[in-house]
């Protein structure tokens, strides 16, 4: 299987995310880039890895944390190959911005 495709929004986070860090840490905005395509092949690979979080998106919403980030991969494990909708950080308003999902 193919790994999990970013959607626009997805992009964006990730963009913004990597430019924030590489201001201070340009080593650490391309670990957090890289973090993000392998979590992305992982998730194409074991689409079910993800866990059920209800209080903040119901199914086929699947999510991930990014091991040594605080960021939190969102996905649509119902799709093929799987959609990550969003990449957003553990300290944001998670169910103020997932509200529309």
């Amino acid at each position: 299987m193919s790994a999990a495709v970013l959607a626009p929004a997805a992009r964006r986070d990730l963009l913004a995310a990597v430019r924030w860090i590489a201001k201070d840490n340009p080593a650490a905005a391309r670990g957090l880039r890289d973090a993000v395509v392998r979590a992305a092949e992982r998730i194409g690979e074991h689409v079910h890895i993800g866990a059920l979080r209800p209080e903040l998106a119901g199914e086929p919403y699947l999510f991930v944390m990014l091991t040594g980030f605080p960021y939190v991969i969102v996905y649509n494990a119902g799709r093929r190959p799987p959609l990550v909708v969003r990449i957003l950080h553990g300290a944001r308003d998670l169910p103020e911005i997932l509200r529309g999902l």
